[in-house]
């Protein structure tokens, strides 16, 4: 049995906040509905469509300060990241099921904002946080989901880095595989072609598994946790062409 402390590698500790890095922003606390209280940061931006962005399973929200700093500066929408439970400032233990409550509590808590348009929302996720988001996109409406080094599946995930590893081995799935088919929103997947930890081939595959309308972007030469940095001006021309679309309403099935 692999337990959830192989999975999730939780820090406390934050390292700093969006004003180190010149943006304003809002320290949000908020309930699950299993009572624990979460924080977040919400980033305002000049346009109207909002990020709602779903973290990897190490470290907190703070690691993710420079990235955010880029995306705010070069995408100019509100930017709303959290901790799941045991990340951060947010309460409790991480757990598949949790980060799924997780999820509805961000969005929940987004929707009770009188400047967040719910039509206007895009779901992010990086890494083991694009499953969480399959997993709210399947459940709640969104004007888009984007997905960056996505796994197929931890169990797919897993056996590409331990090929002998038998399924039973993990009562925690992730499993994005199964659930992409029922999502009709536009996507866009990003993928490092030399990802270290999430093999690229996962993230095509999960992209040949999605509905249309589809895009895939691939990052040359970047690994896993760098793609913002090697990507350059590709990756942001891929991001922004992508929103673009979205609010010219030319992205529809």
């Amino acid at each position: 049995m692999v337990a959830e402390d192989f999975i999730f590698y939780p820090d406390s500790f934050l390292i700093g906040d969006p004003g180190d890095f010149g943006m304003p922003f809002e320290d949000v606390y908020f309930p699950t509905a299993d009572g624990l209280t979460l924080h977040g940061w919400f980033v305002p931006g000049e346009k109207g469509l909002t990020w709602l962005w779903f973290p990897g399973n190490a470290g907190n929200i703070s690691y993710r300060l420079e990235n955010m700093k880029l995306l705010h500066e070069r995408l100019a929408l509100n930017i709303f990241i959290f901790d799941y439970r045991g990340y951060g400032r947010s309460q409790g233990r991480p757990s598949e099921k949790g980060t799924y409550r997780d999820a509805q509590a961000a969005l929940a808590y987004l929707h009770s904002r009188p400047d967040v348009d719910p039509e206007t929302t895009l779901f992010f996720g990086r890494s083991l946080g694009s499953a969480i988001a399959v997993d709210l996109a399947t459940k709640q409406k969104c004007l888009a989901l984007i997905l960056e080094s996505p796994p197929t599946s931890l169990m797919g995930m897993m056996k590409a880095i331990f090929p002998s590893l038998p399924p039973d081995r993990l009562p925690i799935k992730y499993d994005s595989l199964s659930k992409i088919k029922d999502i009709n929103v536009p996507l866009l997947i990003l993928h490092g072609d030399r990802d270290e930890v999430v093999p690229y081939r996962l993230g095509r595959k999960l992209f040949e598994a999605a509905n249309e309308p589809k895009r895939f972007y691939t990052i040359e030469n970047a690994g896993h946790n760098d793609t913002y940095i090697v990507g350059g001006e590709g990756y942001i021309t891929a991001l922004r062409d992508f929103i673009e679309d979205l609010e010219r309403g030319s992205l529809q099935r």
